[in-house]
């Protein structure tokens, strides 16, 4: 008996431990004086103006996205067109930021795809052993073996084109990076002390999986999905850039610039603003996701 209650202890005990671990690690974002680091708090204001142009885009912009004034066509930016106007005449900074639901939307979409798909194989094959183990990482394997892009572009050939199955070919493509980190993490969590203590006080193996594992194995899943949430912003303007997103005149980030690709030499704002949105909101991303991943160090 005094040897289940040890167990016990130790199990609540590294548990907790690991817990505070976490809860510390999520102030790695600020300084040593206590401020929040001025990268991290651009990242965040970044993703909040991008998040808030998605949900309420008429707080920013009183322009028709979709309608234009021929006689205001090719205007270079001022203040009344903030990003200038394209070939039709519309406003380019209405676009830009009606079209961010679309690029979020998909990016949302492809992350949770290869969050759910890839952690959920990483999980099987890191907890099981043997031939299902094997199985699943030689499937992964494979996944890594061809690139992303091409992976998307057989997936889009098979569902068709859309900004829906855009985006769940770029999941599609993320899931084997996911598979393979959450594998790892779910092996090394098996290993630990507190694991094995929770064992070796009569703990059942879904119950110690789901209690003790999965969340201590979560912390550079969650890093992954931040930064895969930016490279899935530029996968889905890539593959909108070629013409497997939406179609005209749908306000998205790779469309517009597809569209003022012929305008570069007149109207270099017409690439160059919706080109300098996408690059930022992907380093904000992979700026929020450095510092989850030195939380959960």
């Amino acid at each position: 008996m005094s040897g289940i209650r040890t167990g016990k202890l130790l199990a609540g005990k590294f548990h907790a431990g690991g817990l505070r671990l976490r809860t510390v690690g999520l102030r790695t974002g600020r300084r040593r004086t206590g401020r929040p680091e001025t990268g991290l708090v651009l990242a965040v204001l970044v993703i909040a103006v991008v998040v808030l142009w998605a949900l309420v885009p008429g707080l920013f912009t009183a322009h028709d996205p979709i309608a234009g004034v021929p006689a205001e066509k090719l205007r270079a930016p001022d203040a009344r067109h903030l990003f200038g106007t394209d070939a039709v005449g519309r406003d380019l900074f209405a676009r830009v930021v009606h079209g961010s639901v679309h690029s979020l939307s998909g990016a949302f979409v492809a992350v949770t795809v290869g969050l759910l798909l890839g952690t959920l194989l990483g999980s099987l094959a890191g907890s099981a052993s043997g031939l299902l183990d094997d199985a699943i990482m030689r499937l992964v394997d494979v996944l890594l073996s061809v690139p992303g892009l091409l992976l998307a572009l057989t997936v889009i050939i098979l569902l068709g084109p859309g900004t829906v199955n855009v985006a769940i070919a770029v999941g599609v493509g993320s899931v084997a990076a996911f598979a393979r980190l959450a594998r790892s993490e779910v092996v090394r969590v098996r290993r630990t002390d507190y694991v094995e203590a929770a064992f070796g006080s009569g703990g059942r193996y879904p119950a110690v999986l789901w209690r003790h594992v999965l969340p201590n194995s979560l912390g550079p899943v969650v890093a992954l999905a931040a930064l895969q949430f930016g490279m899935a912003i530029l996968a889905i303007s890539t593959l909108g850039f070629l013409g497997y997103g939406a179609e005209p005149p749908t306000p998205e980030w790779g469309l517009l610039i597809s569209e003022g690709r012929n305008y570069l030499a007149t109207s270099w704002w017409l690439t160059t603003l919706p080109g300098a949105v996408v690059v930022a909101v992907v380093l904000a991303a992979g700026r929020i996701s450095r510092s989850i991943g030195r939380g959960t160090e």
